[in-house]
């Protein structure tokens, strides 16, 4: 069972996101209201996916990337930025970082399960 971080500090938008989450069939959810404590959650183990939103206070989402992707321990760990941040350039400062997969918000549970799916090699399930 693939166990994903949710990484945001909107509260509400963790919700949407872990709502979405079980919706397309991902039950193992837990959360972090920033990039520091994320990284203390991956440090601890048993994730196996981070979706992390690009603007937070104190370390953004690329902040983030670049930390997951700096320790050999977690370099191979998916993350997926979620955000409202849609400009080529930050696309391609995230693709430059290693972003698994990038979702422009607002997104829907059916592009959010293809980006998945895309991520994790699994084909997409059509409902």
């Amino acid at each position: 069972m693939t166990r994903f971080l949710v990484v945001d500090d909107s509260a509400t938008m963790r919700r949407i996101i872990k709502n979405n989450l079980k919706t397309i069939g991902f039950d193992s959810v837990v959360e972090a209201d920033g990039g520091q404590a994320a990284l203390v959650k991956i440090a601890a183990g048993d994730i196996d996916f981070v979706i992390s939103d690009w603007a937070m206070p104190e370390m953004t989402g690329l902040d983030l990337l670049r930390a997951i992707r700096s320790n050999p321990a977690h370099a191979k760990l998916p993350v997926l930025m979620v955000t409202g941040i849609g400009q080529q350039e930050d696309i391609q400062l995230a693709v430059d970082a290693g972003v698994s997969g990038y979702v422009i918000k607002p997104f829907d549970p059916t592009t959010l399960a293809e980006k998945l799916h895309q991520i994790l090699g699994q084909p997409a399930e059509r409902g």
